[in-house]
């Protein structure tokens, strides 16, 4: 099983690789850079170069890179969608100097304008991006949301339409969150939930375009659109919904990262601790 964190590179980014191997994962995913900020400046070759090593020396793979929140590829505003197709392509030219394989995206909000709107600039933006960086091996994963405010990607049908209008399909892929889909209206909590979730991805995108899975368990209700991540097992999704998604055989091949509250210092080992014992179970 692939099974990792979202890891902080506070102080140099290469201490990423060692947080995530002191807690036994063999993957994981980071932010590359402050996450709630623009660009102020490049990583360093040195910090590139350290990362690079200390992941040889590791069996973490696949690195996922968490895009920064304030990119909007669905922004009908000329100046933040510019400035954020500027930025996705520095992203992931430092991704693939870091040697990471996936970049994840959250859709982008469409604003005042329309879900067809927004769903139109994001294509149009990927694909300058994907032509911008065509000798790339960073695939992007489109990760689904929960579906507040004029935030896209709450249903499937969104990744499916974006899919349909890129160019060069062959990088591009999704992430599934399972706190943004059940609060988007996915019960994932329920065996049939869960079951017709599946089915509604494999049949609008296929489950080979499936790369990571964030297991996030919910604070909030069925469809409530609130976007509040919970230990696992402790939340509205429960055990036994992580227990069938982890234990399905044609997930065998997906990674899984958590996302879950680090609000204690051994939140993440005891979350690990908690899926791991449902694969053995």
């Amino acid at each position: 099983m692939l099974l990792g964190v979202h890891v902080s590179i506070s102080g140099h980014i290469y201490e990423a690789i060692t947080r995530a191997q002191d807690l036994g994962c063999n993957t994981m995913q980071i932010f590359s850079r402050d996450p709630r900020q623009w660009r102020r400046s490049k990583l360093e070759a040195k910090d590139i170069a350290e990362f690079r090593k200390r992941r040889e020396k590791s069996n973490i793979s696949p690195v996922f890179v968490h895009i920064p929140y304030l990119i909007n590829l669905a922004s009908p505003y000329n100046i933040l969608y510019n400035s954020s197709v500027k930025a996705y392509i520095e992203d992931i030219r430092e991704v693939e100097a870091l040697g990471g394989e996936y970049i994840v995206t959250h859709m982008g909000s469409h604003k005042k304008s329309t879900e067809l709107q927004g769903l139109k600039r994001i294509t149009q933006a990927l694909n300058k991006i994907l032509d911008k960086t065509a000798k790339s091996s960073v695939s992007i994963l489109l990760e689904n949301t929960a579906g507040s405010g004029s935030w896209l990607g709450y249903k499937f049908q969104h990744q499916r339409l974006i899919i349909d209008g890129i160019e060069d399909k062959n990088r591009v892929g999704i992430c599934f969150d399972t706190c943004h889909a059940y609060v988007a209206g996915y019960d994932l909590a329920s065996l049939e939930g869960y079951k017709a979730t599946i089915a509604e991805v494999n049949d609008l995108i296929g489950l080979k375009r499936l790369k990571l899975i964030h297991l996030n368990d919910s604070k909030d209700k069925l469809a409530s659109h609130r976007d509040r991540h919970e230990h696992i097992g402790k939340g509205q999704i429960g055990l036994e919904g992580f227990r069938r998604m982890i234990c399905d055989p044609r997930l065998k091949d997906v990674a899984f990262i958590l996302e879950t509250p680090k609000d204690s210092s051994n939140a993440d080992k005891i979350n690990l601790q908690a899926v791991r014992k449902l694969k053995r179970d």
